[in-house]
């Protein structure tokens, strides 16, 4: 029998109201290009930061590498795009699945043997990862003079829009709740809450946290070329390890194991960032990484379970 989710529903409507209200907005020139740029970049930390929570937040896997996956999205669609003079959107399309996918193949061999490791210990295996990755992007020119190497990578066509960013992001959001309220969406949240006891089930754990690894690595992957072609220039230390504690904060603040709370947090974050930006006086500039971290400490003293999540 057929039955309508009225909460996907309604979400839906709400996500094409709001896009539908930035549309008009830059359609009728009442915004600036900035402002349009900023919301594309919301859009694609969203991705970015729903892939790591459900690693970290659904399943429990402290992962410090997160940004190392989305440089390599990054890195893979700006090199196909290159190699193959892509430059419409339609044909942007695959190379977005393209680029998720490498993504999510690097974390499957990096996965098979790290994910045996807990705790701390995967922290300090996917810090290295990241370094490593890091450290390939800046000496990337030995291997080919387009990579740029520390240098940077110039020359990336802009592809990325309102339409592909939005709607690439409708559809992970489809997929990723759909995955989440799926049995194996409940397999990963008792591996956080009690991984022994789900082994002695009969579920395999290892099986599961793998694929919650290469799934949000996926769309780590998706996110960076996003980004790859609305900037259209690439620097190893847009993807260092920084980069995956801004992922890390955002989860963190917005609930671990919250959609939308990680959808929320990610507006507020970058939204407080580009604020300071603009309200703060040049001279004053350096001093909102002072404000960030006090709210942060207050936001952990007063809600350490997250803003958008109810205390259990």
């Amino acid at each position: 029998m057929f039955r309508i989710d009225f909460h996907k529903f309604f979400s839906l409507l709400f996500f094409l109201f709001i896009y539908g209200g930035i549309k008009l907005l830059i359609s009728k020139e009442l915004v600036s290009e900035y402002f349009e740029q900023v919301v594309l970049y919301t859009v694609i930390v969203i991705i970015v930061s729903i892939g790591l929570n459900l690693i970290y937040g659904y399943t429990g896997q402290f992962s410090l590498g997160h940004a190392a996956f989305y440089g390599i999205g990054a890195y893979s669609s700006a090199v196909i795009c290159r190699f193959f003079n892509i430059e419409s959107a339609l044909l942007f399309i695959p190379v977005i699945l393209c680029s998720g996918i490498i993504s999510a193949m690097i974390a499957y061999l990096i996965g098979i043997p790290v994910l045996r490791l807990k705790d701390d210990f995967l922290a300090i295996a996917t810090l290295g990862f990241g370094i490593l990755v890091r450290v390939f992007l800046d000496n990337s020119d030995r291997i080919s003079d387009m990579l740029g190497g520390s240098r940077g990578f110039i020359g990336i066509p802009k592809i990325t829009n309102l339409e592909i960013a939005f709607f690439s992001f409708l559809v992970i959001l489809f997929l990723t709740i759909n995955l989440i309220n799926s049995r194996y969406g409940l397999f990963l949240r008792t591996i956080k809450s009690d991984e022994l006891a789900t082994s002695s089930l009969g579920i395999d754990t290892s099986k599961m946290k793998l694929l919650a690894f290469c799934s949000g690595c996926f769309l780590a992957g998706v996110g960076g070329s996003l980004y790859a072609h609305l900037y259209t220039f690439l620097h190893p230390s847009n993807f260092d390890i920084l980069k995956s504690i801004d992922f890390l904060v955002i989860v963190i603040i917005g609930g671990m194991g919250s959609i939308y709370g990680t959808i929320i947090a990610s507006i507020i974050w970058v939204g407080l960032i580009e604020g300071l930006r603009n309200f703060l006086p040049t001279e004053w500039m350096d001093f909102r990484w002072v404000i960030i971290p006090v709210l942060l400490i207050l936001i952990m003293m007063l809600k350490p379970e997250g803003l958008f999540v109810k205390k259990r």
